[in-house]
């Protein structure tokens, strides 16, 4: 069964960073795809980074240039480097895993005051 568990959200004041981590089971390296998606109130769930096992790595327009995705492969994590935040990036963040299907953290809550 595959696990994984988020850390790293919070209260954050607009132009800071936080950093997001998701441990998985298993080697980060063994997924095809991980990444992170984000859903804000009254929103769907939309991407916003995403890393292949080819390490191709996609980012949402919104992000690109202020986020960035990485794995960690000694503590099998992939993480999302999040800087110059805005209002707007107030969500709750999950990761997703993808082997043969896809998996979902459980979400952490990023809030973004002005």
């Amino acid at each position: 069964q595959v696990r994984m568990v988020e850390s790293g959200g919070g209260l954050v004041q607009a132009g800071g960073s936080l950093r997001l981590s998701c441990a998985a089971s298993g080697s980060i390296f063994s997924y095809n795809v991980a990444g992170w998606y984000r859903q804000a109130p009254g929103k769907q769930r939309e991407l916003v980074a995403i890393i292949t096992a080819g390490s191709r790595i996609d980012y949402a327009d919104s992000v690109k240039g202020r986020f960035t995705i990485s794995r960690d492969g000694a503590k099998n994590t992939v993480d999302l480097q999040m800087t110059s935040l805005k209002t707007e990036d107030t969500a709750v963040y999950y990761c997703y895993t993808r082997r043969t299907v896809g998996y979902w953290g459980q979400g952490t809550q990023v809030i973004v005051s002005s």
